[in-house]
């Protein structure tokens, strides 16, 4: 058996390492911020001192054979309706994606740093709050790069082609997910929605110029927004 202060060091470090991943949540304003992840790190380290070492005494009994590593395996499984607590729904977008990961990830540190293995727990530690605030920027980066636009526009009649299109602003074919034409009214002109999928900035900034510049058109309207899709990590 472990000393008492094997146990306090095991169980503050646990805390410790929590509290820097439930900082970076906090920071963002998430539901599951500091002293989420500090229990979930201190629980899973006890329940893996528990399994570790809270049944040395039944060994000693004559035909008794136990895996230690029982109880621990059920955190695993077991921290799921707090990941799950932490998963909304608004919507169509999925929020706390991100958040329920650490929740799993901070049990993980828990158990290591429950079973001794303070380097494990103590580099996982940092390569978590890497990911969670070093990646970051480069996924938003990525994000503005994808980008739905909708593009409305007034023109003469035959002015724009469904076919031409995408060759017309400056896009690929496949970028072009939907274009409706109506007849205005009076009948002389035509309002065209182009909607856009994939596009950055630039894209839509350039496919507006090229069509200003295109005979026959007298307006384009632009609606950009980030792609969200139906899941947002965060």
């Amino acid at each position: 058996m472990i000393s008492d202060i094997d146990i306090t060091i095991r169980l503050l470090l646990a805390a410790v390492l929590g509290s820097i991943i439930g900082f970076e949540r906090e920071r963002l304003l998430w539901a599951a911020g500091i002293r989420t992840h500090m229990l979930v790190s201190v629980g899973a380290c006890l329940l893996m001192i528990v399994s570790a070492y809270g049944f040395q005494h039944a060994l000693l009994m004559p035909r008794v054979v136990l895996d230690p590593s029982r109880i621990a395996a059920q955190v695993v499984s077991g921290i799921g309706f707090l990941g799950a607590g932490a998963i909304l729904m608004r919507g169509q977008i999925v929020r706390g994606l991100t958040t329920a990961a650490s929740i799993w990830a901070v049990a993980a540190i828990g158990l290591a740093a429950g079973g001794g293995l303070f380097f494990a727990a103590t580099i996982s530690t940092a390569i978590i709050i890497a990911i969670l605030a070093g990646v970051k920027p480069l996924e938003e980066a990525y994000r503005a790069r994808v980008q739905t636009c909708r593009l409305e526009v007034s023109a003469d009649r035959d002015v724009l082609e469904e076919q031409g299109v995408a060759k017309a602003i400056g896009v690929r074919a496949n970028q072009v997910k939907r274009m409706i034409i109506r007849d205005a009214e009076g009948g002389d002109t035509q309002q065209i929605v182009i909607q856009l999928s994939r596009v950055s900035s630039n894209d839509i900034r350039l496919a507006t110029l090229r069509l200003r510049r295109e005979p026959g058109v007298h307006d384009v309207k632009v609606t950009a927004k980030r792609r969200r899709a139906d899941v947002q990590t965060e």
